[in-house]
C-alpha cells in the first residue's frame, strides 16, 4: 500500500467533500453537511484554529480529515483549561471502493503523528459515536484507550527530549 498524503484544504475542493458529506454512510455520522461546509468556507475566518486536509492516495482524493485545539473549539464533552495541549480530530474516507481496506487506520495515524510533530500537543480527544465500529477499530488500532467514565477515546502523545 502506497502512503496516504494530506493536503491542506483549498476551495476547489469544497463540491468533492461536500459531495462525500451527502452519501449516506457519512451522513449518518456527520450530521449537518452545511454545517461542515461552512466551517470549512470559514477556516481563514471563524474557524481558523481548523486545519482541515484532503486525504489522497497517490493522485486520488479519498477522504477529509481535520484536526483543532480543544481549547479554541470549547466543546461540551471534554474539559480543557490550556490551548496547545488537547488536540481532536474528524476522518472520514468518502470513496466507497476505499472502504474496508484499512486506510481509517492510517489516516489515524497519519493525523496523530501530525498534531503530536506540528502542534507539540500532550493527548489527542476522539469522541466517534459508539455504532460507529470502523471508526472505533481505528482508533483502538492506533492504540487510542476508550474512557468509560468519559465516554471518549484518548491517547497521550509522547515527545522525545533532546
Amino acid at each position: 500500500m502506497n502512503p496516504l498524503i494530506l493536503k491542506p484544504l483549498e476551495d476547489r475542493d469544497l463540491p468533492l467533500v461536500k459531495e462525500w458529506l451527502y452519501k449516506d454512510y457519512i451522513q449518518k455520522w456527520y450530521d449537518d453537511p452545511e454545517e461542515w461546509l461552512y466551517e470549512m468556507k470559514e477556516r481563514k475566518g471563524a474557524f481558523h484554529f481548523i486545519k482541515h486536509f484532503i486525504v489522497f492516495d497517490e493522485n486520488n482524493p479519498i477522504g477529509f480529515c481535520q484536526y483543532y485545539d480543544c481549547f479554541e473549539a470549547k466543546e461540551d464533552w471534554y474539559s480543557v483549561d490550556q490551548p496547545q495541549r488537547v488536540f481532536s480530530m474528524d476522518y472520514l474516507i468518502g470513496e466507497e471502493t476505499c472502504l474496508g481496506r484499512g486506510l481509517g487506520k492510517e489516516i489515524v495515524r497519519i493525523l496523530s503523528d501530525t498534531i503530536r510533530v506540528v502542534e507539540k500537543a500532550h493527548e489527542i480527544v476522539v469522541q466517534p459515536e459508539k455504532e460507529n465500529i470502523p471508526s472505533c477499530k481505528a482508533l483502538l488500532a492506533n492504540n487510542y484507550v476508550y474512557d468509560e467514565e468519559k465516554g471518549y477515546y484518548s491517547k497521550v502523545l509522547i515527545h522525545s527530549v533532546g
